[in-house]
């Protein structure tokens, strides 16, 4: 079926029937790429075990896309993965961000002419 062993980026619903829930989970786990996934129930035990078994970088519960908004990063998991970051949310902006520490203490001119002052305060 090269729907779904093809990675599509688009408005496709691919579905496939299994026997159980750990069956669902197995069959999407085997697959080489792990963009994203969307389960229905109404049963939320099923909902945390799909969420914790799963290995894809978005899982949906009762949405039907699992994109997340740019508060959070874009994930995918094994071959639907570029690098070790997401294109938006909090790791980009480490990622695209060199931290820098600088202490910094300023003196009045007075002090100054006593030459250089190293003591520290800490009133």
């Amino acid at each position: 079926m090269t729907i779904y062993t093809e990675e599509i980026f688009g408005p496709v619903l691919c579905c496939v029937g299994v026997e159980t829930l750990e069956d669902a989970v197995a069959f999407i786990n085997r697959n080489p790429n792990g963009n994203g996934v969307a389960l229905f129930t109404q049963d939320g035990g099923a909902a945390r075990y799909f969420q914790n078994n799963i290995d894809v970088g978005e899982v949906g519960i009762n949405v039907p896309i699992p994109v997340p908004v740019p508060l959070f990063s874009f994930t995918g998991s094994r071959a639907s993965k570029l690098g070790d970051l997401g294109p938006y949310g909090k790791q980009v902006v480490l990622f695209n961000t060199q931290t820098k520490t600088v202490p910094a203490r300023w003196f009045d001119d007075e002090t100054l002419s006593h030459g250089v002052n190293t003591t520290i305060s800490l009133k």
